[in-house]
């Protein structure tokens, strides 16, 4: 049986309702963050994606990231929808001794919602007074940590370092400077785990190296900036679409077409 095969989001609102189990829709969905359900109902109707659901959900939101790998993040790392989650991080905290911590907004990217707050009560009062919006990320900081951007294409990996001496945020957006990196085994094995975890085919993985020598998740997305890469945005664009059209031979063979 020959399946529909879908390529863009103009094709796929356009067929959309049309749309039967065993159909694919390759490459990443434009959405707007209220169209997310789209994607439930899509698998849900045996649609096949590639990337798969999660993996796009997981690249739009922050949150569900953490919800779905926060055991590859800092120690205390949690999602936050609620009140009485703040309340409970107020609690968890202050029996492990945790001091300043990061809050993360959901959507935001880039660096631009990344924010320190010197004690999680001080977190607590600004969700009390309205100043903090559900849902966000929290987990503690951690000081003199370095910041390692990992892009994996398939075979192809290249990582550097973004280092930023003013700021603890080492995105180039927010003026770090990038130098390669040459990555151990054990941090490409992990960020191939992380990726496996959330079922991501190509990523952009950042790392945190700890000062005692550990390295946990940052974030991670199926897309990113390449400043600071050697890959081009030309190239960046050709691997993901050969990964895309070998995934696609798999499917057809599968389907015995």
């Amino acid at each position: 049986m020959k399946h529909r095969i879908v390529e863009s989001n103009q094709e796929l609102f356009a067929c959309y309702d049309d749309l039967k189990a065993g159909d694919i829709v390759l490459g990443r969905i434009r959405l707007a963050g209220d169209q997310e359900h789209l994607l439930l109902d899509l698998v849900s109707r045996g649609v096949r994606l590639f990337p798969s659901a999660s993996a796009q959900l997981c690249s739009r939101s922050k949150v569900y990231q953490a919800a779905l790998l926060r055991r590859f993040m800092v120690e205390g790392t949690l999602p936050v929808y609620c009140m009485q989650d703040t309340l409970e991080a107020v609690t968890n905290y202050g029996r492990t001794g945790v001091n300043a911590v990061v809050c993360k907004l959901d959507r935001a990217n880039a660096g631009l919602g990344i924010l320190r707050f010197s004690s999680i009560e001080d977190v607590y009062s600004q969700v009390a007074l309205g100043s903090l919006a559900f849902p966000f990320v929290i987990q503690p900081f951690v000081d003199g940590c370095r910041d390692v951007r990992v892009v994996i294409l398939g075979k192809t990996v290249e990582a550097y370092r973004r280092h930023n001496p003013y700021n603890f945020r080492h995105n180039l957006h927010c003026g770090g400077t990038s130098l390669p990196w040459k990555l151990t085994s054990q941090q490409l094995v992990f960020c191939h785990r992380v990726m496996d975890r959330a079922n991501f085919p190509h990523a952009h993985v950042d790392l945190l190296l700890l000062p005692d020598g550990t390295h946990r998740l940052s974030e991670i997305n199926l897309r990113g900036g390449l400043r600071g890469a050697r890959i081009t945005q030309q190239d960046y664009l050709q691997m993901v679409a050969r990964i895309q059209s070998k995934e696609l031979e798999k499917m057809k063979a599968g389907d015995g077409e």
